[in-house]
């Protein structure tokens, strides 16, 4: 496999998926990864696996991971989240 440019990544990312193509996104319940492997092996196992990173599936829900432009981190807005809840 290529190594995976920024660009084909953006590309990704900014592709849209039919409803009626659900069936082609990929599960994520499937992808296996060799924990023996190098980082950088495991990394290319999961992308040609999962084909697109930014979107999936798992079972019959339709993944769609995006990213803001921010400082803040994961960790800071789930734990907003959960602050917000008590």
């Amino acid at each position: 496999m290529r190594k995976v440019a920024n660009d084909d990544l953006d590309k990704m990312n900014h592709q849209e998926v039919p409803v009626t193509d659900t069936e082609e996104l990929a599960d994520i319940r499937d992808v296996r990864i060799d924990p023996k492997s190098s980082k950088e092996e495991k990394l290319r196992s999961f992308l040609e696996q999962i084909k697109n990173p930014y979107r999936f599936r798992c079972g019959n829900h339709i993944v769609r991971v995006s990213f803001s432009e921010t400082d803040r981190t994961l960790e800071d807005c789930l734990e907003d989240y959960f602050n917000s809840l008590m």
